[in-house]
Formats: C-alpha cells, structure tokens, sequence
C-alpha cells in the first residue's frame, strides 16, 4: 500500500503568473507527484508525493526550469559518537530524513552538517532522526563557543575522574591474577594466605565496581547498538569484555557448568581493558580539544567591548550592541573591537592575526581597520563599517568551521569501509571462536575466549574514524593563522594535484597601482591639452590605468573639462565627449576596431613595450594624437614566491591583457614560464582551457573582484584577498595577504596535511591488517603466541592516540615563505616598473 505525503517547499525566482506555470508544468509532468499547487505570494508550492525517494527528483525538475527549491543548512553537536562506525551510522540516519540533501559527519569536532529542502524538512526532524539512532543532537548555534569549549574541558574532567577512579579498582585485579602467573611464589603465597577463592571474590567484586560504575557506558550504549543491527565500538568493547567478566563469574561460582581444565578467570582482562578505553577517550579527548585550538585563538581576538561615543562622551559598551555607524574610540593596546574607517588620529596596527603579516601596517584617516587586530602606537577614532557575524574576523571563523568540517574525497572510501567494519569484526571474532573451539588444544575453551576477546578489542575502529578529520582540523586552523582561509574543504585535497598555477596580472604579480611614465605626442598637439582632455575621459572610469592618468593631471595642474556620453568597451578601452571634441582612449585594438591608424606611433609603442609599458592611445576627433607608457610595479614578493612555487615542481603562468612583447618583460623579470597575452576579461576561462593540456590540473590566483568565472572554473581558485574581504565566493581558498607568498604557503599547508593524512589512514588499516590475526591466534601453532586481551586493549587505545598526535604535528607548520626569506631573495634584483592591461 502506498501512503502519499503532503510536502510544502519553498521556491526561489517566481516573478510573474507565468512563473507559476512554468513551476507547475515542471512538476506535474514527474511520477508520483500530484495535486500541485503554487502560491506566487508566499513563493511555495505544495504537491503529493508518493514515496519521499522521489524528492531529488523534484529538486532537479525545479533546477532544470530555473525555480531551485530553497535550501538550508545546519550544523549539529552530535554526542555519543565513539568510532567510525558510528559516523556512518549518523549519516545513514540523518540522509534518511525525507528533504535531506546532504549530510557531513566529522568524528574529531563531533559535528554533523546538514543541508535540506525547506519545507520538507526540519530541524526537529534532524533531531529526532539522530536521536532515535542513538546518538543525541542539538544545533550548534545553539551554545556559545565559550560553552562548547567549557563543555569539552568537563567532559575531558570527567572522563579522567572515570578513569583514575576505574584504574585503582583494577590495579589489585591485575596484581591478584597476573602476579599469580609472573612472579615466582605468588601463586602458593595467595593460595596460604588469603586463599585461591578469596582472591578470585576480591577480583569478582572489584571488576563488578569497574564495568559497571566508570565503564557503564559501554553497556548502556553498546548493547543496545548491537539489538539494534547498528553494532559500534562500545558494542565491541560491551561484548567482549561481557564475555571475559561472564566466563569469569562462571568459573567462580557455578564451575561445574565449564570443563576442569578451562576453570579459570579473567576478571583482569575485563577490568584492565575498561581502564585502558578509558584511558585512550581521556587522551583523544584532551587532544580534540586541542584540535580546535585555531577556532579558539581566532574566538580569543574578538574584543569583549568598546569605547563607543554617546554624546560626546567615550562609554564602554558591550561589542553585542555596537552598531553600523558608531564611532568608536581606539587607545594604543586595545584590540579593535569591529570592522570600520579611520575618521580622525592615526596609528599603526598589527593585523598579523589576521593576515599572517608580522609589520604594523600604519593607518590614517580613510583607511580600513579590522575588527580583532591590535592597535600598537597612537590613538584614532573610527566609524563602524561591519559589526556582529559581517566583520572579517567572523567571517574568518566561519570560513575556518566550515573547512574543519569538510568531508575530503578520501574520506569516502574509508566510511563506506568502516561502516561495514565493526559487524565484520563481530563475525569474525565468532568465527575465531568456533575455530578455536573444534582444532584448538586444550584448554580449548579458554583459548576461544582469550582469542575471541581479544579479536573484538583490538579491532575497534577509532582510529580509522579520527584519522583525516583529525588532520583536516589541525591544517585548516593552522592554515587560518597563517593567512590562508581553505573556503571549500576539498581543495585541501586537490592542492595537491595541481601542475600548473596561473596567475592573473594585475593586483596579484602587480601592486595593483599604475603609474604614468610616458608620454609621446602626434605632430600638432600639446602635452596639457592632450593630458586633460584624457584625464577627463578617464576621471570616469575606475580602472587602475584611468587612476595613474588623473593622478598625473591632477600633479600637472591640467584644466578640467565637462564630459558627455561616456562610454567603456571591455578589453578596449572608453570613448567620451569632453567639451564639443570625440575622444577614444585604449589599446591599439580600439583604434584598429574604429579604423585609425597608430603608424606614426609605432615606434614609439614598441620602443615602450621594450621597456616593459603598458602602450595606450588616445584619439581626438578621429586622428590618433597620443600614446601613453604606463607602469604598474612588480609586489616585491612575487619573484621569490614564482622561484619557489618552481621549487614544489609547479608550472608557473600569467594571462594579461597586455600585448606579448610587455608580457614577456614582466615574465622575465618575475622568473614565469609560460605567458598568455592579449586575453580579453571573458577569455580567462578558455586560457585556463588551454593551459590543461593533457590533463594537467590547473589552480588560478586572482583578486576575486573581476576574475570570479576564471576563479570558478579553474581546479582550484584562489583569490588574494586584502585583509578585509574575504567573502569571495567564487574562490575555493582566499589569501588575506596581498601577495603571493600566501600561495606558497597554501601548497604547503596542503601537502603537509595530505601527507598526515596519509600517514594516519596507513597507521589505523596497518594497525587492523597486522594485529587482527595476531590477536585470533595465527602465531600460536608456530611460536605458541596468543595476545592477550589487555595488550590489545592497550594497543586499540595507542592507534587512536598515535593518530591524534600526529595529526597535532601539523600545528607546528611554518609559513615556507616569511617576510625575510622574501626579501632575501628579491635583493638580487631592484624591482622595475612593469606594464599593466585593461584586463
């Protein structure tokens, strides 16, 4: 029987009536939808469906007929997940809520992102969908950063308490029965003194206080798990530590049911197993916390409040109720509290916290500051530009959040392995068993126990889950105090399969900042007439170019004039009338698309990209009156950071708009290999085309303000940013540097944390590969070995420290260019003035 559900979405781009029908038309015409009905004023529309398995197809319907169903996305605390099992688990749980899109479970921040249909779903039902599947949720948004971190400190507290408490409790239980086998005379020593029962009793009660005070939890979650069909590590470490502390109690008080020869105890093994688990939570819990130490650092810069001024009057006010416009009041050693413009004083600022620059930068009247850097000498007032979740450091952090708890694409082929992990351990420690019981030697039932035991314990895959959330965590942070914010997590990943970085020009090689060099005339004109009738036309302009030329006319005192119709021509140049006269100023290509001829400036244009300037002509009238020489300087850091993008084995290129000839000067100055002239703003992409040859993978470095669809259809865009916006969308990872010194260090970063994750995967699968059939008993025939479930305990916990603490290594990434390595390498060679294009 088929059971329809009502469902009411919200829709994206309904305008008109037509709208309306087009949405309908898109949705009537799929199977197992009905009765649709649109409402163009609260742009939603219902319909029946008839299995929720059926809802990316309407997605993808509305998608296609350009009406996208709304979407939002959450993140959610998820408690009580031990292992990696238990992460597939949560995201088989929480994917399987009807509207679910996509679903992100990260082990080490104990997370879980979510993105869903409005309408079709909702948070209570992520809540309770996680809940049922045992592992409680809550929103993230919903506690303070403060609290989580307090939260994380007390759980850290308590499981030390557990695991103290639980380790004085067993240590008599070890030294009762181990002792008994280890130290000569013991055995006959208890047996005359306190008597071989009254030891076995003591170790029933200790181990009884143990399992189930400190080590309830295993239980308590790992038995139900297992009734369940979803059985975890607290399954694993419930069941065989069940097995040892039942065997036991058996062998104690009802020997009669087990053969002569098996009357043994194992109490220690269960009690000394609990403590070791413990132990190890302990640890990766202390090491978690320390995991997030960026998120904490970047939360440790927001200032707590301000010197606001209220009539007149500098009062302390809380940064939660600073509003846009505000004008604060900075003294030397605060912390500025909120994004905002200078207004009146002048200082110098370190931003190392945020842009990874070590150098105060100075600032004045006009310029920008951010919230969370640190004003050092000279006091200022500024107006609030950015407050609460807009400012820089905000954004930062949530950029940082959401890169920490990216899902790499490595990541999937170890859930869909450890998701079937745990019930295949399960199987084949009852299979260990069974073996051990029909050809092992006697006592064949102790041995099946000890082998099954420690099959169980020794297989629990905490390691496999920690392994790369771990590294990605600690990378990303690492990488966000070093200038460089990872936008999209899986371009940590595919950093490192890049071969060649392209590099646009202006403002990324450049400083962004042109100046006028030369200027040659045509028979029959004048310099300052020239020069003011151009200054005019580019006054209306905003790019760099039009910037060097009024600011030259502007030092020149040239005259003013009214301008009408002005006009710009992308990759061209712009066309005006300034006072009665026509006036085309751009490249050659302009003049030739309006049919002047430039020969009688010919040479001088060739002798200025000799040189290494950017040529531009101006026309008046029709006649061609002027070339202009501009230069726009190379960033001093951009010669050595090329040379050691060479030295990771990376191709380097440049796309510009200016001619071949300047292009090349720059390329030579700089040290790049490969060059990619005359490319007009649209053909970025089809260069980028171009440089993939035979598959080679390609990253591109713009500025993110005119290079948005080259930065999105590269491999990997990464946009240098300016200190203050880094909400590029287009790009995968953003520089708060200027240069590109912060370039070298995301490979680096990259490289770094791909290697440790690489490390971590190898250590948890090499740990199961090697032990598990240690622990079943393939030596014993041989050499008489059986592992001992305690020393599996001991070597389960080590994996998830092992990997925890080498994935903290990467805290200890330095930038592999810094301000001095840069200057080193640039002293050789006195920057020059290098052409700059319309790009």
């Amino acid at each position: 029987m088929t059971t329809t559900q009502d469902l009411r979405i919200s829709v994206k781009n309904m305008s008109c009536a037509s709208c309306v029908g087009r949405v309908e038309r898109a949705l009537s015409g799929l199977d197992g939808v009905s009765d649709v009905n649109v409402n163009l004023a609260a742009e939603t529309v219902t319909f029946e469906l008839d299995r929720p398995a059926r809802i990316p197809d309407v997605t993808r319907a509305l998608d296609a007929a350009g009406y996208p169903a709304r979407t939002q996305t959450v993140r959610l605390n998820v408690s009580s997940m031990s292992c990696a099992s238990c992460v597939g688990r949560v995201d088989k749980a929480l994917a399987a809520v009807p509207g679910v899109l996509d679903v992100n479970v990260n082990l080490a921040s104990e997370t879980a992102t979510v993105t869903y249909i409005e309408g079709a779903a909702e948070l209570s039902d992520l809540l309770t969908a996680a809940g049922e599947a045992g592992y409680p949720a809550e929103p993230a948004d919903s506690a303070l950063p403060e609290e989580r971190s307090a939260r994380k400190e007390g759980e850290a507290r308590d499981l030390a308490r557990k695991t103290v408490f639980a380790a004085t409790l067993a240590l008599p239980v070890f030294l009762l029965e181990m002792g008994a086998h280890l130290v000569p005379g013991m055995h006959e020593m208890i047996g005359r003194t306190i008597g071989h029962q009254t030891s076995w009793t003591i170790q029933f009660v200790l181990t009884t206080i143990v399992l189930f005070w400190p080590g309830r939890h295993f239980y308590t979650k790992g038995f139900p798990a297992l009734l369940k069909g979803a059985p975890d590590m607290n399954s694993l470490v419930a069941v065989g530590t069940g097995a040892a502390y039942l065997f036991s109690v058996t062998a104690l008080f009802a020997p009669a049911l087990l053969p002569e020869a098996s009357r043994a105890v194992y109490f220690e093994a269960a009690a000394v197993i609990v403590v070791l688990i413990l132990l190890g939570r302990w640890m990766e819990s202390r090491a978690k916390g320390r995991t997030g130490a960026a998120i904490q650092k970047l939360l440790g810069l927001q200032a707590r409040t301000a010197r606001v001024l209220v009539d007149g009057e500098p009062r302390a006010v809380a940064i939660e109720r600073i509003r846009v416009g505000d004008i604060l009041v900075v003294r030397p050693g605060e912390r500025i509290a909120v994004d905002g413009e200078v207004t009146e004083g002048s200082a110098h600022v370190d931003q190392s916290m945020i842009t990874g620059e070590p150098v105060p930068v100075a600032k004045v009247e006009g310029d920008p500051v951010t919230g969370g850097t640190v004003n050092g000498t000279g006091s200022f007032r500024f107006r609030a530009t950015r407050v609460g979740a807009d400012t820089t450091l905000a954004q930062i952090i949530r950029m940082v959040e959401q890169a920490q708890g990216a899902k790499l694409p490595i990541q999937g082929l170890v859930d869909r392995i450890t998701l079937w992990f745990v019930p295949a351990v399960m199987a084949l420690a009852a299979v260990t068993v069974l073996v051990w019981l029909l050809v092992g030697p006697s006592p064949a039932l102790s041995y099946a126990l000890v082998a099954g035991v420690s099959v169980l314990i020794i297989a629990c895959p905490c390691a496999m889950g920690l392994a790369t959330p771990t590294s990605i965590m600690v990378g990303t942070g690492r990488a966000a105090e070093m200038g460089v914010l990872f936008r999209k997590g899986d371009a940590l990943q595919q950093l490192t399969s890049v071969d060649v970085v392209a590099l646009d020009k202006t403002g990324t090689v450049t400083q962004g900042r042109p100046e006028l060099t030369d200027l040659v005339l045509a028979d029959g004109f004048e310099r300052a007439e020239i020069l003011a009738l151009v200054a005019a036309v580019e006054a209306q302009s905003e790019h760099p170019i039009a910037e060097a030329i009024v600011r030259t006319a502007k030092a020149e005192g040239a005259a003013r004039f009214n301008v009408e119709g002005f006009t710009s021509y992308a990759g061209y140049g712009v066309q005006a009338t300034v006072s009665g006269r026509e006036v085309l100023v751009g490249a050659d290509r302009l003049m030739a698309r309006e049919g002047l001829s430039i020969e009688a400036l010919a040479d001088a244009e060739r002798r200025l990209a000799e040189q290494g300037r950017t040529a531009l002509f101006a026309a008046v009238d029709g006649k061609v009156a002027a070339v202009f020489g501009v230069a726009d300087p190379v960033k001093a850091a951009s010669a050595a950071a090329i040379a050691a993008l060479h030295d990771l084995g990376l191709k380097v290129a440049m796309i510009t708009g200016d001619k071949k000839a300047t292009a090349e000067a720059i390329a030579r100055e700089t040290g790049i290999d490969h060059v990619i002239a005359g490319v007009l703003p649209d053909g970025k992409v089809a260069a980028l085309d171009g440089l993939r040859g035979d598959g080679q993978q390609v990253a591109f470095v713009g500025d993110g303000i005119n290079d948005a669809p080259a930065l999105a259809h590269a491999d990997v865009g990464i946009a240098i940013g300016t200190g203050t916006d880094v909400a590029i969308e287009s790009a995968d990872v953003v520089l708060m540097s200027g240069d590109l010194r912060g370039v070298v260090n995301a490979f680096e970063v990259s490289t770094r944390t791909m290697r440790n994750i690489r490390q971590n995967l190898f250590w948890a699968f090499g740990y199961n590969v090697a032990l598990i059939p240690v622990a079943a008993g393939v030596l014993f025939p041989a050499f008489g070995l059986l592992l001992s479930p305690v020393l599996a305990a001991g070597a389960m916990a080590l994996s998830s420290v092992f990997v925890l603490t080498n994935a903290l290594r990467l805290r200890r990434v330095r930038p592999i260019m810094d301000e001095a390595r840069a200057s080193d390498r640039d002293a050789s060679a006195s920057p020059s003035p290098t052409p700059v294009a319309a790009e």
